[in-house]
């Protein structure tokens, strides 16, 4: 057996025996009976190249005793989009969060605004948690203003959106129900 195997499988077992002595001392690893059944945080801006000042944040949680019914989430989540001193803001009330790996899809119903109509609409918005190079998509991408006002729970359209350079950081917490 040459160095650089004997260096490999060295390092593989190593690994392997960390990973197996934190499974089985339960102070060792997180306690998973304790952590949520979902969670999207976080705010970064997206990136446009004519300047736009375009911030989204997020804190929504889905509780460990909810993780059968994603439409028990709870939380806020806001977004603002000036240009030259134009725009707008929202603030909506979570009332659905599913995530699925790295992604989410949370929606809400706007509470607070200074968008002419918008209150009262619910809007979805789709989070790929990348690292600092996070991606976004929302409901009204396709829609005029905001979009209908009977939008489903859960709905929010592709991440297509990117957000500028070092401000990503929302972080996805997989929901894993029981199936």
């Amino acid at each position: 057996m040459n160095r650089r195997t004997r260096t490999a499988l060295l390092g593989s077992a190593l690994l392997f025996a960390v990973a197996a002595a934190a499974g089985s001392a339960g102070a060792a690893g997180p306690d998973e009976s304790r952590r949520e059944a979902a969670a999207l945080t976080g705010k970064a801006k997206l990136y446009r190249s004519a300047g736009d000042d375009i911030t989204f944040s997020f804190d929504a949680h889905l509780a460990a005793k909810d993780t059968a019914d994603p439409m028990k989430a709870t939380g806020t989540f806001e977004w603002s989009h000036y240009l030259n001193g134009e725009g707008a803001w929202a603030k909506a009330k979570v009332d659905c969060l599913v995530t699925g790996g790295k992604v989410a899809v949370v929606s809400g119903v706007v509470t607070a605004t200074d968008l002419p109509g918008a209150k009262g609409t619910r809007v979805g918005i789709t989070v790929h948690d990348l690292g600092r190079h996070d991606r976004l998509g929302y409901s009204w991408a396709t829609t005029e203003d905001l979009g209908p006002k009977d939008l489903p729970k859960c709905v929010g359209s592709a991440p297509f959106e990117k957000v500028r350079k070092g401000t990503g950081d929302f972080t996805v917490v997989p929901w894993r129900p029981d199936f």
